[in-house]
């Protein structure tokens, strides 16, 4: 199911990694080793978001911030997006970001 993402339009990467921030699956155009490091840095920026939006809803004492449904970093070359358990790198000039998060939350939910 996770390949699926690599037919959309500039993925050039996409991985799954396990709710304590192992490695599970890879594909694209990385080496391995480079899509370990991408979930290590997709867990701990899932954690650091959730983190601030645990401050934000007990702060402001409004419902419905949490949990946080994804995230996204924007380069100016190439973004890194995730949903859930699953993390992409997208070309910018290339794709909708919109139709990737979308697939992407089909597949993090499969």
């Amino acid at each position: 199911m996770l390949k699926k993402l690599l037919i959309l339009n500039g993925v050039m990467a996409v991985a799954q990694f396990r709710d304590d921030g192992a490695y599970v699956e890879g594909y694209g155009a990385m080496p391995e080793e480079e899509l370990v490091r991408l979930t290590h840095f997709a867990h701990d920026y899932k954690r650091m978001v959730q983190g601030n939006v645990d401050q934000l809803s007990m702060f402001a004492q409004v419902n419905g911030w949490t949990p946080p449904g994804g995230w996204i970093v924007r380069g100016p070359a190439m973004t890194v997006c995730s949903i859930s358990n699953v993390v992409a790198v997208v070309n910018n000039n290339e794709t909708s970001l919109t139709e990737v998060m979308k697939e992407m939350n089909e597949v993090a939910h499969y």
